[in-house]
């Protein structure tokens, strides 16, 4: 455990931080996950509008710091593929 004042405040910040952090990635999985259900069961008019609400959540989670550009990028790439493919 940290004995100075500004060390003890750093702890704080960094468990607040995680938190948010935490909250915002298991968001935009659950975004993932509803896509990849409605995917795998034919829904592909509800796919449609969750893939908008999982790039949402993607997005949101990469202007945060959560992820990183590229990794955000290659993830809506990745989904609007399988979406693609399941319409063909």
């Amino acid at each position: 455990m940290p004995n100075i004042k500004s060390a003890k405040k750093r702890v704080k910040v960094i468990e607040k931080k995680t938190l948010r952090n935490n909250m915002i990635k298991s968001g935009y999985k659950s975004a993932v996950k509803k896509f990849e259900e409605a995917v795998a069961n034919g829904n592909l008019d509800e796919a449609k509008v969750l893939l908008s609400e999982a790039t949402k959540k993607i997005d949101q989670a990469c202007t945060k710091g959560v992820i990183v550009k590229n990794t955000a990028a290659r993830k809506k790439s990745s989904l609007s593929k399988k979406l693609n493919a399941a319409m063909a």
